[in-house]
Parts: structure tokens; C-alpha cells; sequence
């Protein structure tokens, strides 16, 4: 019951529409994450902690995307158009970089190297790979956005590798980071702009301004819509991402704003709600996550959109690339799929007219009224 009042009554400030709009905004891809099973296999042995149930389903099946991932993804969602004749679009939240494990350990961790995402994919064997998000972006059934230069706290995980911190070397060895990491403020590495330090914003509007840039030269086109990685985000940084482009930003209702050394402030967001530096801010309503166990996915985001609808919001559905991904365990892929698919068969048969969009094509109907 108090679940539902919330629901209910989270969704009541910030914009309407009588449209029935549905978003999908997909995070993480890009970013490494887990590099194979056989390193999931060592991280077992050496008794490096994988976490709880929800954090061991990106350990054991979140990797990057390969061609038969995409494959996959694309035969979904051109099974379905909308009024407009438009098939659903996966608003793709990615990252453009990740470390560049070699030329960090040459430099005996004093300094931080990256490399562009699609050099990883090469490194990984997946020479094709790009061109699928390239066919993906042309045919708009996958659509990149920002999530950040990478996926992760880069000071925060090289104050532990230069204290050789015996987990994160480990994890190092391993080309990876995204275990459960322990440090003085429960900074996770995943979390690429919680703050430890106030003095590191300076160099996260580095990380902002670069990863922008790099987002253009991989892409051909500016990213307008950032989602930082698992949510801390030092509004300084606004600022710092309007300059370079950005109109849209993505944030939780209530958002956790970190001050440096674990204290976190709360400030409280709506749909269509502006900053300081005039972005919209578009909030997630409706979460479908059919990886995670416990749970019947498809009947719950069924009902958040319902709830959506009910107070005249589009339906902002949060997911995750975990879902989609079968190189590790394929089963979570195909799953996942059919999960997605019975999801829009139900959509398009209880709201014969709703229409798909990305999540900047909404920033900017938001806009235009």
C-alpha cells in the first residue's frame, strides 16, 4: 500500500502530456565490466567478494556486447512499430573510454591512461562489433547518449591501486574493476563522480569535457543527455556539461548530491524541472530489470507505465545492458528478450497508440511547449 502512494504520488509534479509516450533509457554500455567466465572463476578462488544477489548479476552476465548481442536486440524491437510507424529505441546510455590497464601499470600507477571504447572492443576480439552500433544508430533502434567517460571513480580507484590495496590488484591483474571494493567512505568504483575529496571535481569536469569530446569523435554527433553512473553527482558539474552540450540531464527524484568524504546532500527533482544552467531534467518512472531475480519484470513495468499514463507522464523505463547480454551466459540473453518482447506485445496491446522516442527527442517535445 505505501509503495502504491508513493508511486502514485511521485509522479505527480513536473510535466503531462495525453500522449502515450514510452522511453527505454539502457545504461552501461560500452564499459567492460566482467571481461570473461574465466575471470569471474579466479575472482571465485581468490575470495574476492562479488556481492550480494542484485550486484552478482552484473558479475555474471554483464560484459561487453558482441555482434550476436546486437543481432538479438535489433530481430526484438523491429518485431513492433508505434502509431508513428516507428519501432522502439533503446535510448543507449554509454560510456566512450575505458583504462588502459598496460600504460597505467608501465606507469607504476602515478598516472591514469584510457583508451576509446571501440579499441576495447578490438582488444576483445570484436572487430565487427562497432559496426553493429553504427547500424544501430542509422536504423534508430539504438541511439547513444552519455554516461560518462567511463564507468568509474578513476581517483578513487587509483588512491587504491597506488596503496596496492590488495583487492583492487587482484582485480587489476585481471583487467577489471567492478567487484564489491571496500574503502574509507564506500565510495564504489562503479560510481564515477561520488566525490571523496571536494578538491575532485576539478578533475571530474576534465573527465566531462573529455569524455564529450571523445563521445563526438567516436559517434559523429554531440551527446545532449548525460546519466551519471550509478547516480552521485556534484551539481557543480552541470555547469561543466551544459557548456559542452548537454540539454538533458537524467537524475533520480531524489537525488544523492555528494560533498566529499561520504556526506551526500538530498535535493529533490520532477519531470520537465530546470537547473541553474537552463537543462531539463528527465526522471525515470517505470524500472524493468528481467535479469534480476525474484521478481515477475514484465507485470511490474506493465504497472509502473500504467501508473505513468494514469497521471499524464510518458513512461521513462529504466533498464540496464546486463539483460541483454549472452556472451557469457547465453540464457540470460534470450530470457531477457522474450521478457522484452511479451513487455511491448502487452504495451501496444493496452495503448494501441503509444509512440516510442528516445530520451532527447522528449527533452525536446518538453521543450517545445
Amino acid at each position: 500500500m505505501l509503495k502504491s502512494i508513493i508511486k502514485n504520488l511521485s509522479n505527480l509534479p513536473g510535466w503531462r502530456t495525453d500522449r502515450k509516450i514510452v522511453i527505454i533509457e539502457s545504461d552501461d554500455w560500452g564499459s567492460i565490466r566482467m571481461p570473461s567466465n574465466f575471470v569471474r572463476e579466479i575472482f571465485e578462488t581468490k575470495n574476492v567478494s562479488l556481492g550480494d544477489p542484485e550486484r552478482q548479476r552484473y558479475t555474471n552476465y554483464d560484459t561487453l556486447a558482441d555482434e550476436a548481442d546486437f543481432e538479438a536486440l535489433y530481430e526484438t524491437l523491429t518485431q513492433f512499430k508505434d502509431i508513428n510507424g516507428k519501432h522502439p529505441v533503446f535510448t543507449a546510455v554509454s560510456v566512450v573510454a575505458n583504462p588502459d590497464f598496460d600504460k597505467i601499470k608501465e606507469a607504476n600507477f602515478e598516472k591514469y591512461f584510457y583508451e576509446p571504447f571501440n579499441t576495447t572492443l578490438e582488444r576483445y576480439g570484436h572487430k565487427n562489433t562497432f559496426k553493429m552500433w553504427q547500424e544501430g544508430i542509422a536504423q534508430n533502434l539504438f541511439v547513444p547518449q552519455f554516461h560518462g567517460r567511463e564507468h568509474l571513480n578513476v581517483q578513487v580507484w587509483m588512491r587504491q591501486l597506488r596503496d596496492k590495496e590488495e583487492s583492487t590488484m587482484e582485480a587489476f591483474k585481471l583487467n577489471c574493476w567492478g567487484f564489491e571494493n571496500k574503502n574509507k567512505f564506500n565510495i564504489d568504483y562503479q560510481a564515477a563522480f561520488d566525490l571523496e575529496f571536494v578538491s575532485d571535481i576539478e578533475y571530474q569536469k576534465s573527465v566531462i569535457k573529455e569524455g564529450l569530446q571523445l563521445f563526438e569523435q567516436i559517434h559523429g554527433y554531440k551527446a545532449d543527455f548525460f546519466v551519471p553512473p550509478n547516480g552521485p553527482f556534484n551539481n557543480e558539474l552541470e555547469k561543466t556539461a551544459a557548456e559542452a552540450g548537454i540539454k538533458y540531464m537524467s537524475t533520480s527524484k531524489i537525488q544523492s548530491e555528494p560533498q566529499g568524504q561520504g556526506i551526500q546532500k538530498k535535493r529533490i527533482h520532477y519531470l520537465g524541472q530546470k537547473n541553474a544552467s537552463r537543462q531539463l531534467y528527465i526522471t525515470r518512472n517505470c524500472f524493468f530489470e528481467p535479469s534480476a531475480p525474484g521478481k515477475d519484470w514484465v507485470s511490474s513495468c506493465m504497472n509502473d507505465i500504467e501508473n505513468a499514463f494514469k497521471w499524464g507522464k510518458p513512461a521513462v523505463i529504466s533498464s540496464h545492458r546486463v539483460n541483454f547480454i549472452g556472451r557469457l551466459i547465453e540464457h540470460n540473453r534470450t530470457e531477457s528478450l522474450a521478457a522484452l518482447t511479451t513487455l511491448l506485445t502487452q504495451i501496444q496491446t493496452q495503448w494501441p497508440n503509444v509512440e516510442f522516442m528516445t530520451s532527447s527527442q522528449l527533452g525536446d517535445l518538453i521543450n517545445r511547449k
